[in-house]
């Protein structure tokens, strides 16, 4: 169950670092197929695809830690015993797929 809280100044200000970052994670996504196009050696596309995954972690880390610092406070700050409750088990099942993965 998400909850939807006003973003907030917080995100406005990563925002245009993550689109920034995922701009160069769709580039090397490109570079990817380009290479299996090509033909290119097993090993150098694994390299890469490689490469786009730890990309990819580094923009999931950028939005969890900004989750953390924004609207997890908001919601266990705030007076409904609900919403702070669903913010919990929100995180906790965010948390066990990470495990997973």
């Amino acid at each position: 169950m998400a909850i939807e809280l006003d973003p907030g100044y917080e995100r406005a200000q990563r925002k245009p670092a993550l689109l920034d970052r995922l701009s160069r994670v769709e580039g090397q996504v490109r570079g990817v197929r380009r290479m299996v196009e090509e033909g290119r050696y097993c090993i150098d596309i694994m390299t890469q695809i490689d490469a786009v995954t730890a990309a990819m972690a580094r923009v999931q880390d950028e939005l969890l830690e900004s989750h953390l610092d924004h609207c997890v406070p908001d919601a266990l700050e705030g007076q409904d015993p609900a919403t702070r409750r669903a913010k919990i088990d929100e995180v906790v099942e965010l948390l066990r797929r990470f495990r997973r993965g």
